[in-house]
């Protein structure tokens, strides 16, 4: 690299290229090649590329989708800092009777000393596109001053081939090619920054980001053009932007699935079906005009095509056909500059694709001005109509055969010969055969199956309640059919409601018209629920559910509630005694629905402890009173004297025979552990004895030692406690209630 110092000196220093580095394009565009600011070294950069259609959507530079409804003419490119001194706008009109949407109408391109604008006369069918300079129309193909402007039939094309620069503009659709050398980061308007960053393409005149890129188109109205009726925005965008407009839950059209169906399938790898298929189902339920979703599908087989993938998408719909004149034919991707007779092979031209109308294989232009499509350049004889033939060349023209005749260099010509065309058979209501022009040709006529309502059959139609009938004419027919279309309604035992309305259903149900849509009917779906029951009871009482008709239960009491000393005691159906004082009761008794609580008090006889034996003091079984065993009550050993008797037979002398009498401990009382009645039983017996002996003298004289016990000390101990045998327990009886 030369590096000038001073006094005439240059310096050669060198100089190293860095590695390329591969980037990511955030419009999806594929990298391209570009030269340093010193014109040495390559970097990848991602080209701008700006695109609009419909009503309409705009993807800016930077790939960032937007939709927009002003209706006025903004900027939609400049740049910031004037380098090339082009400025582009847009030209939007409202294009629907029913809905506040727009379309652009046209595009006005700022170059040098020279402004074009490409204009299309019909929003609504079939484009009428025009190039005018100064309002007056040029003649196509133009080239002059730096710029091209040529006509595919389907599409304008713009081109500064100094600059790279293409521009496309057809039905309500543009798209604006700027290479990223020139361009780079210099942008503002609708089309956003050329930057390859999202975040700064909402950008506002003053330089202020914006979040919302819909907001900021308010802001870029052409400031040159004298607009009147134009909105003006406020000073500065304060309130938070509302969202864009969203499509209305609708069912649009199947043409717009084509997008993200095998038809595009082989481009979804290189280019985003996602916002061309979401600007088109948008015009789908918002625009009445079919047409006018061809333009998403056209825009996105134009970014396909830029990708170098060639989509012959137009033969798989009806609405988006396109008619070529009869010597041309229709190519999704032909050169933007078609080849001619005239070209010089040393004249580089740009490599850039349209759609349109094109000469057929092996033909060329006979020239560019011409727009005739020749087999060879050669010598041609032009004929006074303005048409150009080769020698010995055969046409047709105004339904005329003829010949360019060498020898004579005129043209002979005779009247074409049709052949005979059989009668057409029409069998579906409502045509009739007619004779008219032949599509095939024009020349000739041919007979053809017409349609006239007239002739068609009377037809009536009722449709059930919910339905209303709709008058629709199927394609390829002719007479009108009648068919059910479901109303915005719910449908319950044949009366319809409207949505948000009650519907009587069940008495205990709750049941109303909602907006969801039954996928079985396509009527409205009935919705109920059941009504929400207070489940809430005062103390005491439970909630229960009711066997009537009534459809929620209610509280019923299934406890005493009492208040001791300020805290409140749940009691069920039985007697409860507080543990700290058990002389209380409390019973809690039903009377009816209804239970009450009762008290209680045990009055305890009197007690004095000195009169009890050592260790036989406790609570009686009631768990109130104070008992124990009295003094002159005790378990005690009695002595008595007694002859022992045995078999008749008899101790001579009387002998000590004591024995254990007295009272012990013994009670039954209630025991809520075991739910049944605890029994506690005590004897005096005795607790220590021996045996002893004594001679028996029987009757016969004869004697024998008997053995017997001795009781030595008594006391109480415990013992098994026998029950009487209780009434067998009675039999409930039941029955059923038939």
């Amino acid at each position: 690299m030369a590096k000038c110092i001073e006094n005439n000196t240059i310096e050669i220093v060198p100089y190293e290229c860095p590695p390329l580095q591969n980037i990511t394009c955030s419009n999806g565009k594929k990298p391209v090649l570009a030269y340093d600011e010193y014109y040495c070294c390559q970097h990848y950069v991602c080209d701008c590329v700006c695109e609009g259609w419909g009503d309409p959507h705009y993807i800016t530079f930077d790939g960032l989708y937007y939709s927009y409804q002003g209706n006025c003419t903004y900027v939609l490119m400049e740049e910031i800092t004037p380098k090339f001194n082009l400025k582009i706008y847009i030209d939007n009109v409202f294009c629907d009777p029913t809905e506040d949407v727009s379309c652009p109408r046209s595009l006005t391109i700022e170059y040098g000393f020279k402004i074009v604008t490409l204009i299309n006369h019909n929003l609504v069918g079939a484009p009428q596109l025009e190039a005018l300079e100064n309002g007056e129309k040029l003649k196509l193909p133009h080239s002059k001053d730096g710029i091209k402007i040529m006509s595919s039939g389907i599409n304008l094309v713009y081109e500064i081939p100094r600059l790279k620069v293409v521009i496309t503009f057809g039905m309500t659709g543009f798209s604006v090619n700027l290479p990223y050398q020139n361009f780079g980061g210099n942008t503002e308007g609708h089309c956003g920054t050329c930057t390859n960053n999202q975040a700064d393409d909402c950008r506002l005149p003053t330089g202020e980001l914006v979040g919302n890129c819909a907001v900021m188109a308010d802001y870029w109205p052409a400031g040159n053009i004298y607009q009147p009726n134009c909105p003006t925005p406020p000073s500065v965008p304060t309130d938070v932007p509302e969202s864009p407009l969203e499509p209305t839950p609708c069912k649009p059209d199947s043409i717009c699935d084509m997008i993200k169906e095998s038809v595009f399938a082989e481009c979804h790898p290189f280019v985003s079906p996602d916002n061309f298929y979401k600007g088109c189902v948008f015009d789908s339920c918002h625009v009445l005009n079919p047409t006018v979703e061809c333009t998403s599908l056209q825009t996105y087989a134009a970014a396909c095509a830029q990708a170098g993938i060639c989509i012959h998408w137009r033969n798989h719909t009806k609405i988006c056909a396109n008619d070529c004149p009869s010597d041309k034919v229709y190519k999704p991707c032909g050169p933007v500059e078609q080849p001619t007779c005239e070209d010089n092979p040393e004249e580089t031209t740009l490599n850039f694709t349209t759609e349109g109308c094109f000469c057929p294989e092996g033909m060329k232009l006979f020239n560019k001005e011409s727009g005739i499509c020749v087999k060879k350049c050669g010598k041609l004889l032009t004929h006074n109509w303005g048409l150009i033939f080769q020698f010995n060349e055969k046409f047709e023209y105004k339904c005329q055969d003829c010949i360019c005749d060498k020898p004579t260099k005129t043209v002979i010509c005779k009247p074409k010969t049709c052949p005979v065309q059989p009668s057409a058979l029409c069998t579906d209501p409502g045509f009739v055969a007619v004779n008219q022009t032949n599509p095939a040709d024009p020349c000739c006529f041919t007979y053809v199956c017409q349609c006239q309502i007239n002739t068609c059959p009377v037809n009536s139609k009722s449709c059930p309640v919910g339905y209303r009938p709709v008058l629709s004419v199927p394609e390829g027919k002719c007479c009108p059919e009648y068919s059910c279309e479901p109303k915005r309604v719910c449908v319950h035992k044949d009366v319809e409601y409207q949505p948000g309305s009650s519907v009587p259903a069940n008495p205990c149900q709750e049941c109303i018209c909602t907006n969801e849509v039954d996928p079985k009917s396509d009527l409205f779906k009935v919705v109920c629920e059941f009504p929400l029951c207070d489940e809430t009871c005062d103390m005491g009482y439970g909630y229960v559910e009711t066997t009537s008709d009534e459809c929620c239960g209610k509280c019923v009491q299934n406890q005493c509630v009492l208040n001791l000393n300020g805290t409140k005691q749940l009691l069920k159906v039985k007697t409860w005694s507080p543990p700290e004082n058990m002389c209380e009761r409390y019973t809690c008794m039903r009377t009816g629905d209804t239970l009450t609580a009762l008290s209680s008090l045990t009055i305890c006889p009197s007690f004095q402890e000195s009169n009890c034996q050592p260790d036989t003091i406790q609570t009686a079984a009631n768990g109130c009173c104070k008992i124990c065993v009295e003094k002159d009550k005790a378990c005690k050993i009695v002595n008595m004297k007694t002859r022992v008797t045995r078999d008749g037979c008899q101790s001579e002398q009387e002998v000590d025979m004591p024995y254990c009498e007295g009272s012990c401990n013994t009670f039954t009382k209630y025991s809520e552990a075991a739910a049944a009645m605890e029994h506690s039983c005590s004897c005096c017996r005795e607790t220590r004895s021996s045996n002893r002996t004594v001679d028996l003298l029987c009757l016969d004289g004869s004697r024998f030692t008997h053995t017997y016990m001795h009781v030595e000390e008594c006391g109480c101990g415990h013992t098994e406690c026998t029950t009487t045998a209780g009434l067998r327990a009675r039999r409930k009886r039941s029955s059923t209630l038939l």
